[in-house]
């Protein structure tokens, strides 16, 4: 894989400091059951890095030491972790928020029979990825097979509750364009979500998250591959917008890898970049400090949630 940061770290980003932090953002591990080609962190089923039961513990023990609200879990497939639901049943009793990034077809792997019932159960909230409503654009960005099993995924999860009318249980998904370009309006684009996937599956949801590829890992090597980096930064910076730096998630969000240490953003911790402040860098720091007015790394990569409409966990910005 070709490395990008070389290429990111002189940057123009304006810089940014951080506000008091409201989320939690865990990556429990980069095993994952597919091997889709916009992900940033390179998960896939040979993947062998898992967090620590040690650290799964610290997890809690942050929450509530720092009083922080929501916990939101990623990977890889966060549910292929052997201790996800004993995370998420302590996360919930605490009455911290939970959200699971999930890729919907981990519902139908073996061992997962009752995944869908137990994060209905916990009322967790599902961020789901579906880069399209179409069966050949997804499939082809992350695999045959894949738009049917995720449909079924869907349908599942509507079953229980998710994503309905007068519901208290969430599900939203996620676009992420196919390649070097930025995602279209999301106001209009989750209008179309909406009325193919009612239309042909007879499927709801709440909102429709469009996220910008980040020029970083798996993607930003295919772009170094195909001679189409220099244009798509071109692109993001092109596209800047001052506006968004306000609702960065790097202001709010601590990102937290599978070995515990500490990031400014997801996007950072793939890039295996430390915190600009150095101290606290670790889950045990935070037991006893936070994290309130440092500031955050920045690079080139930074202009990904800055172009256009915005880009963070939570969608446009």
């Amino acid at each position: 894989m070709l490395a990008t940061l070389p290429l990111l770290e002189v940057s123009d980003f304006p810089s940014i400091r951080r506000e008091k932090t409201s989320t939690l953002q865990v990556n429990l591990g980069y095993r994952c059951n597919l091997s889709c080609l916009h992900c940033h962190v390179a998960a896939g089923p040979n993947r062998t890095e898992m967090m620590l039961a040690e650290h799964i513990d610290l997890v809690i023990d942050v929450l509530k030491a720092r009083n922080i609200g929501t916990l939101d879990l990623t990977g890889g497939a966060p549910e292929l972790h052997e201790n996800f639901r004993e995370l998420v049943t302590k996360a919930r009793a605490l009455g911290v928020t939970v959200i699971d990034r999930c890729n919907l077809t981990i519902l139908f792997e073996p061992g997962q029979e009752t995944l869908a019932e137990f994060l209905a159960e916990q009322e967790v909230e599902i961020v789901a990825s579906l880069p399209c409503y179409s069966l050949e654009n997804v499939d082809k960005q992350r695999g045959k097979g894949t738009f049917d099993a995720s449909i079924e995924g869907l349908k599942k999860l509507n079953s229980l509750g998710y994503g309905m009318p007068g519901s208290a249980l969430k599900l939203n998904l996620v676009y992420n364009p196919q390649g070097p370009s930025l995602p279209p309006n999301q106001v209009a684009l989750e209008a179309d979500y909406k009325r193919e996937l009612k239309q042909h599956f007879d499927i709801e949801f709440n909102q429709l998250f469009a996220l910008a590829n980040m020029p970083i890992q798996r993607f930003g090597s295919m772009l170094i591959s195909k001679g189409q980096f220099d244009g798509y930064m071109d692109l993001l910076k092109a596209n800047y917008d001052e506006a968004n730096l306000a609702g960065l998630m790097c202001r709010s969000l601590i990102s937290v890898d599978w070995q515990g240490n500490l990031y400014d953003c997801d996007f950072n911790q793939q890039l295996n970049v430390a915190l600009a402040n150095e101290k606290p860098s670790h889950l045990r720091d935070l037991l006893t400090k936070d994290l309130d007015g440092k500031p955050v790394y920045v690079a080139d990569h930074c202009y990904g949630c800055t172009a256009g409409q915005g880009s963070s966990c939570g969608g446009a910005l």
